[in-house]
């Protein structure tokens, strides 16, 4: 792992090659798209396979008590996996990895922690209480850990960000030490006005990577602390504590490595608002204040009259998990090596048995109903008369809500060529409520994705915007990141937040109730009520932007300024280099 920089960093300092053979617009580009596009007789048996009644029915399915929850490792994966792989045969389709299986083994370990912790803050003992006030674990694949009496130490957002001339930590050792950080990104007040957000700093309103909990504990590792702590706010995380504690006090997940994840910090843990202020308050300290502080970038790190102590026993298992994947393989001879991958995350939160009544995380939204889509998509290529020239992927990835771990193995070992993979298209909780006017776009501006996205969304008289909420990081929050982080141009894209023929906060209102009453809770299932018309549209436009992409000669790009386009290039140019 590469130490001292960080990702958003390390990506600015690549080396931005020029790649004289990369894909460049041809005379026949025009020609191609219009007939990539056109409402022939080749697309309509596609477009029409696409319909509500086989979405729900999978999704009925992927979401029954059956599949347990469709946790990694367990009776529900293998279930899921199983299910998926009839279908993709069912449907004519190529075994996806070129061993001639559907499956990509990914080898990861099940741990689950048995927590206690004690914070003594000026000689005072703080109760917490697991895991309603904290959640913590270690991914040392070790059977028991301990931390005592470790010094603590608030640094504000835990950032080092040598791109905005921002650290947190202000050259201070914080080795074998607990930090204690916020989450997200610092909000810095446009200079010119104090009611705005300086677009200059951290995207503005948007989160950046170093707002993500990944990002902090990632640089708490590489600092050498002990443990690191995040403060949950609901409103900057986007989600409430109970997403956190439903999916950390319950068995986790993560990939395996030969060093047993011992570069990692020993203990990573969140804690609540409102035991955060009651600790700052036993120090005499204002919470409400350090947070103001720390928006500035003269912040330096403050040193707690407090101590933390730690003991982690670890329940640990080998998991053999899988992505499962299926090919569409090209009709052009030229073009068959390259590909469009298509992916939404096969899994959920499983079942626990310590819950009163109902125990199993269906996961029906989240996300039995991408995996459908992915059917859908997979039914509705099969279906044309002429396929595609480049092939299509069908990717079903494991363990997205672990940390996008199945996507991140397949993106740090590809099957195909991530250099010869031309697009993402990614698919994470599907519209149950109705169609709209609009299509959102997570993280608007990135990619020429999405102008391919609004041309084809004019055919249904329709319209793309950004996400309202990019404060919340959900570009970093789906498995399209992670080749985008590979320098992979993808697009995450969503229903709109204009219902047609509905209230002007209907949308709003449906997305809140979802977020409050069912998201990652037992409550996620199939509803009556649904109306997956909305969603049906969608999957027909992101049908027509994965065939066009893949019929047009021109590869996709990240647009200027995006922190993933030196990335893309310099793969490029190694690859053209290498020829």
């Amino acid at each position: 792992m590469k130490k001292n920089i960080p990702l958003l960093g390390l990506l600015g300092l690549l080396a931005v090659g020029c790649n004289e053979n990369s894909r460049q617009v041809s005379e026949n580009d025009e020609a191609a798209n219009a007939t990539a596009n056109a409402d022939s007789t080749n697309l309509q048996p596609a477009l029409q396979s696409i319909n509500a009644e086989d979405l729900l029915a999978h999704t009925t399915t992927l979401a029954s008590d059956a599949f347990e929850g469709r946790a990694p490792g367990t009776a529900g994966e293998d279930s899921t996996v199983a299910y998926l792989t009839r279908q993709f045969k069912a449907l004519g389709l190529q075994p996806g990895n070129p061993d001639g299986s559907f499956v990509q083994k990914v080898p990861m370990f099940g741990y689950t922690p048995t927590p206690t912790a004690t914070i003594t803050a000026n000689g005072k003992k703080i109760p917490l209480n697991f895991p309603n006030d904290y959640v913590a674990l270690s991914k040392h694949y070790v059977p028991e850990v301990n931390i005592d009496n470790s010094d603590m130490v608030f640094v504000g957002y835990g950032i080092v960000a040598p791109e905005f001339g921002w650290d947190d930590y202000k050259g201070l050792d914080v080795k074998g030490k607990t930090i204690v950080m916020l989450v997200n990104d610092p909000p810095i007040p446009d200079p010119n006005n104090a009611q705005q957000l300086d677009t200059t700093m951290f995207g503005g309103k948007a989160m950046t990577y170093y707002g993500r909990w990944t990002y902090k504990y990632e640089i708490a590792a590489e600092k050498g602390a002990a443990a690191a702590i995040i403060i949950h706010e609901t409103g900057p995380a986007g989600y409430p504590y109970e997403v956190i504690s439903g999916s950390n006090s319950r068995e986790g997940i993560d990939i395996s490595k030969a060093n047993k994840h011992m570069d990692r910090a020993k203990v990573e843990a969140w804690i609540t608002e409102p035991k955060a202020r009651e600790i700052f308050t036993a120090l005499g300290r204002d919470f409400s204040q350090l947070k103001q502080a720390a928006r500035q970038k003269d912040f330096k790190p403050v040193p707690l009259k407090a101590t933390a102590s730690f003991n982690i026993k670890n329940k640990l298992r080998e998991v053999q998990s899988q992505n499962v994947i299926a090919k569409l393989e090209g009709s052009d001879p030229k073009l068959k090596d390259e590909y469009v991958v298509y992916t939404a995350h096969w899994d959920h939160l499983g079942k626990d048995p310590k819950l009163q009544g109902d125990q199993v995380y269906n996961g029906a939204l989240d996300n039995a109903t991408g995996t459908a889509a992915l059917l859908e998509l997979a039914e509705a290529f099969s279906k044309m008369e002429t396929k595609p020239k480049r092939s299509i992927l069908f990717l079903a990835v494991t363990a997205e809500e672990k940390g996008l771990l199945g996507s991140k193995y397949y993106a740090t070992n590809p099957l195909y060529p991530l250099e010869k993979t031309v697009a993402n298209i990614n698919m994470d909780v599907l519209n149950a409520y109705g169609p709209t006017e609009d299509v959102v776009v997570i993280g608007y501006g990135n990619t020429t994705l999405e102008d391919v996205l609004a041309e084809e969304a004019k055919r249904q008289n329709r319209y793309i915007v950004p996400e309202e909420t990019p404060e919340n990081g959900s570009f970093y929050r789906s498995d399209h990141f992670e080749f985008a982080k590979q320098g992979v141009p993808a697009l995450y894209a969503e229903s709109g937040v204009k219902a047609r023929n509905q209230p002007a906060d209907y949308v709003q209102k449906w997305n809140e109730n979802y977020t409050a009453n069912d998201y990652h809770k037992p409550t996620d299932e199939v509803r009556d009520d649904w109306n997956l018309a909305g969603a049906v549209e969608d999957l027909q436009l992101f049908f027509r932007v994965g065939n066009r992409v893949a019929n047009t000669e021109k590869y996709p790009e990240w647009k200027p300024g995006t922190e993933f386009k030196a990335r893309r290039e310099e793969m490029l140019s190694n690859t053209a280099a290498a020829k």
